[in-house]
């Protein structure tokens, strides 16, 4: 069962998904017709990796049959991904999203375009990405409830599910919050990756996976330890990408994690390191909205000058090895082990 063909089977899923969903929403309104015009262009980008690590969590832990219904599950965390892109997109006042407007922009576009006078079109905007957001978590747990997995499995999955759920809920608290403070240590910024992202894309599906199977809780053991570091080195180069990433692969113009102010690891790596004068240009640079190219590359300069990329690529490669290490001594098959490795190169290898 190859990434590619569990791309595909999570895209049918989730394509069905909402075109099952899309009746009940125009039968209301066909006022509604462009949330679901929204949902379909976010739905049609993204790695997928959500759904894939859920998908090998669950064979890791023995899990043969029905793929069908574990598909479904697993294409659930889609949805539950698209409403914290788009709350997250709100909150960061971020421009575009997967080399698209971003949810609130394309609302904020549609009311000046269609000349509504009646309020203004950023609350707007705002107001409605934000409902779409809700809708997509509603609809994962729904996606999830009517996946077709059985009530024990359905049962343990839901516990895992709900504890996600609130934990990226939390990391991106925690995500605010260093970004109102101010300054940031390494250690503060890891725990918001370890809540916001580590956690949530890849130690959690896998044991949602593994929960549908009724894995053992050796296995689930195992799959903590790789998924955990793994989850960290996957937002790490998140991060690196975020700052020195190609615009035409990541789809975000360049530099974007800089205006909006995100104290990365990789930032407060670079401050631990800069001379006052960096420091203090960092300082001044960082979160300003109308940063320019120049601005970019001066940070960009700063973060390279005072070995802040390296540490931070050192650490990408520290927790890498260490989910490598911990999946050489899980106790699973080997055809899950070979999609599992394949994944962490793609979690920490990639250019978007």
């Amino acid at each position: 069962m190859s990434t590619s063909r569990i791309r595909k089977e999570v895209d049918a899923a989730l394509l069905a998904f909402v075109d099952r969903q899309r009746p009940g929403l125009l039968s209301i309104s066909p006022d509604l017709a462009p949330l679901l015009a929204a949902l379909d262009a976010l739905l049609a980008g993204g790695k997928r990796l959500r759904p894939a690590f859920c998908y090998w969590g669950w064979r890791a832990a023995g899990g043969l049959e029905p793929r069908e219904s574990v598909i479904a599950a697993a294409a659930s965390l889609e949805l539950l991904q698209a409403s914290a892109l788009i709350h997250d997109d709100v909150m960061d006042s971020s421009d575009t999203r997967r080399g698209q407007p971003s949810a609130h922009r394309r609302f904020q576009a549609l009311a000046r375009d269609e000349g509504w006078t009646g309020g203004p079109a950023d609350p707007f905007g705002e107001g409605t990405a934000i409902l779409l957001g809700d809708l997509c978590l509603s609809w994962s747990g729904e996606m999830f409830e009517w996946s077709g997995v059985d009530e024990p499995g359905r049962l343990r999955g839901r516990e895992v599910y709900d504890l996600m759920r609130t934990e990226v809920m939390c990391g991106q608290y925690l995500d605010l919050l260093e970004g109102v403070r101010g300054g940031g240590t390494v250690e503060a910024a890891l725990r918001v990756v370890e809540f916001k992202s580590a956690k949530y894309t890849i130690e959690r599906p896998l044991h949602l996976g593994a929960a549908l199977a009724g894995g053992s809780p050796e296995v689930v053991e195992a799959l903590r330890a790789y998924g955990r570091p793994l989850g960290i080195a996957f937002q790490l180069r998140d991060d690196v990408l975020g700052v020195f990433g190609d615009p035409a692969e990541t789809g975000k113009p360049a530099g974007d994690d800089l205006r909006e102010g995100k104290r990365t690891v990789l930032i407060a790596q670079t401050l631990e390191r800069a001379e006052p004068e960096g420091a203090a240009t960092v300082e001044r640079l960082l979160g300003d909205p109308d940063l320019d190219a120049a601005g970019v590359d001066a940070l960009r300069s700063i973060i390279v000058d005072t070995g802040g990329l390296a540490a931070c690529e050192a650490m990408i490669g520290t927790y890498a090895d260490r989910a490598s290490t911990a999946l050489a001594e899980a106790p699973i098959t080997g055809e899950a082990r070979i999609a599992l490795e394949e994944l962490a190169v793609a979690a920490t290898a990639r250019q978007a």
